[in-house]
């Protein structure tokens, strides 16, 4: 007896048309994320189109927003892998409802409102904590690097800088002699009305080159300078100290280091120690809450030290969530002195680790280190502290291990920041889908 098969008719169309809807399940983060933005006030990214008056019809703005998140949800990023799940992806195209925007209005959606996803971010957490999900019990801070959108061989030393403009300097000059001779032999043969080219291309191009080094030089040495001042020294103060007294600068001020680097591709991103290597990245700071280890307050800096970043990004938990974290967890990136004190003076109950150097006898100048120091040694401390891992750790490894976003799309520190909201903007909604906080 031959096996009876079930249907299989790829060629029949469909008697009635099919609701896309009933080809997720009704749990499907596409609907979560619909319902989401759909409670969300979208203000700013209708108001561009306000009183436009153009003939074409834009696309619906919260459409292209749900596309976008559920993309950075998912870990699809290219505007050109989104259009092509509007095309392949149920999901997708029950978010887009029948809309097929091309990939260049997608990505112009997200360069238009990259300055927009922070409200969003900030709308979510605190939605989450209204309903009762962020306890602001206890807060982890951690760093991650992210690479930019920069390769760190398109980057050049300052050292090299200046090798390169003495020597492209004199090849101007040459071929600028060269081309002067070449002109006058054209003159006499042809007459002083015949034009050729007005710069040949070999000097055109090394001028071009030239410039670019020299704004990066002008880069570095601003930011030496920056950093000179925020040392306490002053321009004048060439050879030592304030005062005569101490060891003499190894350099004058505002010079950077031969070894300091800046990159021609994205300028603002920075070398740093990441993943086996050094890298042009960025640092993505995330404040984490406890109890749904969502993240409450999200940062990009330049620098590849977590110390300077605690009081911006408690304070930016503060105003996200309107509440004081009654405890707050940190690595040894995180132990300075002045951070201490912050944390001491907002009344928070903090635990940093103190690192190699407070195992041995710290300075009477940091009394703070100290009895941090002394302070994680206890039976209860040790406790506390141990939770940081289990907090603070478990949203850099979902962001690029289960999204899947290792690098930024976007160059300078603005737009990458704004990308930054926005994957955790992502991660928040998938935790929230995962809990089912919401019906």
């Amino acid at each position: 007896m031959s096996t009876s098969f079930r249907p299989y008719q790829p060629d029949q169309p469909f008697l009635l048309p099919p609701d896309p809807r009933d080809w997720l399940a009704e749990d499907h983060l596409a609907y979560f994320i619909s319902d989401t933005i759909e409670a969300m006030d979208l203000a700013a990214f209708y108001a561009p189109y306000e009183g436009d008056g153009r003939r074409k019809q834009p696309y619906e703005p919260s459409m292209m927003l749900k596309v976008l998140i559920y993309g950075y949800a998912t870990g699809v990023f290219s505007s050109r892998r989104l259009a092509q799940k509007l095309h392949e992806d149920v999901a997708f195209r029950v978010l887009a409802a029948g809309n097929f925007p091309a990939h260049r209005t997608l990505c112009e959606f997200r360069k238009r409102h990259l300055g927009d996803f922070e409200a969003i971010f900030v709308q979510i957490v605190r939605i989450a904590a209204e309903v009762g999900l962020v306890k602001m019990g206890t807060i982890a801070l951690d760093g991650s690097k992210v690479k930019a959108n920069a390769s760190k061989h398109k980057a050049m030393s300052y050292g090299r800088m200046q090798d390169e403009e003495k020597r492209l300097h004199k090849e101007i000059q040459s071929l600028t002699k060269r081309a002067q001779k070449t002109d006058d032999q054209e003159d006499r043969r042809y007459g002083e009305e015949f034009t050729g080219q007005e710069l040949p291309a070999e000097v055109a191009r090394r001028q071009t080159r030239l410039a670019t080094i020299k704004a990066a030089k002008a880069r570095l040495e601003a930011r030496q300078r920056d950093a000179d001042r925020e040392r306490g020294r002053h321009e004048d103060d060439d050879q030592r100290p304030s005062g005569g007294r101490g060891k003499p600068y190894k350099r004058p001020f505002g010079e950077p280091d031969e070894k300091a680097q800046d990159n021609f591709t994205d300028p603002e991103s920075r070398i740093m120690k990441s993943q086996g290597g050094y890298w042009q990245c960025y640092n993505g700071q995330a404040a984490v809450d406890g109890e749904s280890l969502l993240v409450v307050a999200a940062d990009v800096t330049q620098s590849a030290s977590d110390n300077g970043q605690v009081v911006p990004m408690v304070e930016q938990v503060k105003r996200n969530t309107g509440r004081s974290p009654r405890k707050f967890l940190a690595d040894a990136g995180y132990g300075a002195e002045k951070n201490l004190e912050y944390l001491t003076a907002s009344g928070i109950d903090s635990y940093v680790a103190q690192g190699r150097e407070d195992k041995r006898s710290a300075p009477t100048t940091k009394p703070l280190r100290m009895k941090m120091a002394r302070k994680l040694k206890t039976k209860r401390g040790q406790a506390v502290y141990r939770k940081r891992k289990h907090i603070a750790e478990p949203p850099f490894g979902w962001i690029k291990s289960c999204l899947g976003f290792r690098s930024f799309s976007f160059r300078g520190l603005e737009k990458v920041t704004a990308e930054w909201n926005l994957v955790c903007l992502a991660l928040n909604l998938r935790r929230l889908a995962g809990q089912m906080v919401w019906t």
